[in-house]
């Protein structure tokens, strides 16, 4: 496999706002259920020689979290974690989440799985990075229907961040927490101001010189197609196959 995969370049972008010198650092990162995009990232900066420490709560052995995501929100709340990552069903212009549903409350209309602890932790994490590969206008929206995670607050309200960028199946944004505003970052190949513009159902700024996402160095793949690719395995399986076109035997050997 020579081609770079999708997948491949959003794990090499996410990774690369990991280890963003102008952001605070990333010495202990979690990373939810579900997500195997960021925990590759997280394990490219790791294989990569960084020294960070690694919590994936949904990894199938070897989570530090013995009684599950109670110890996460410990952690988080003592200022413990330094980088996690979100997604929404919705999305808007201000980085709010909603996790809920769509439609007047309680979101009955259509039903997303539900907020669980993503507004504490947005408060509680220094640096929150959104992801969400689907980029349209009905996940990119003007206003959420609900707010289940609020990107900004009011001065007098504590938190100790919000969110640092927002990377999609069509580009990467960065957000300006004063300004509560996304700027275009840059646009994954295929893809140009224009067409992310169309797709986007909030304002943002800075597309008319947008630069293209650059796909991961030689290095960075080996490390993805090796290591990376092990590391996930066994949590993975199926994303690793579709991917890298290994993980069947990890799948096998997963514990009933």
């Amino acid at each position: 496999m020579n081609a770079v995969a999708p997948e491949e370049r959003l794990i090499a972008a996410i990774a690369a706002l990991i280890l963003d010198p102008s952001a605070p650092p990333a010495r202990h990162i979690a990373v939810g259920a579900a997500s195997p995009i960021p925990a590759a990232a997280c394990w490219l900066v790791k294989h990569g020689g960084h020294d960070v420490r690694l919590s994936l709560l949904h990894q199938v052995r070897g989570s530090p979290f013995t009684e599950g995501s109670r110890e996460l929100f410990d952690l988080a709340g003592q200022g413990r974690i330094d980088l996690f990552f979100l997604g929404g069903g919705q999305i808007d212009g201000q980085a709010n989440l909603n996790l809920v549903g769509t439609g007047e409350w309680p979101g009955t209309a259509r039903r997303f799985p539900g907020s669980f602890g993503s507004a504490f932790m947005y408060f509680a994490t220094p640096r929150t990075i959104l992801f969400r590969e689907e980029h349209s206008r009905r996940v990119l929206v003007p206003r959420v229907d609900t707010i289940s995670a609020p990107g900004h607050s009011p001065p007098g309200v504590w938190r100790r961040g919000t969110a640092q960028a927002l990377v999609t199946g069509r580009c990467v944004f960065r957000f300006d927490a004063r300004r509560a505003r996304f700027t275009l970052a840059s646009v994954h190949p295929g893809e140009t101001p224009q067409s992310v513009r169309m797709a986007t159902g909030f304002d943002f700024d800075g597309d008319a010189n947008a630069p293209t996402t650059p796909d991961p160095n030689a290095a960075a793949l080996a490390l993805l197609r090796g290591p990376v690719c092990e590391a996930l395995a066994e949590t993975y399986p199926t994303f690793c196959r579709r991917v890298w076109g290994r993980g069947a035997d990890a799948e096998r050997t997963q514990p009933a």
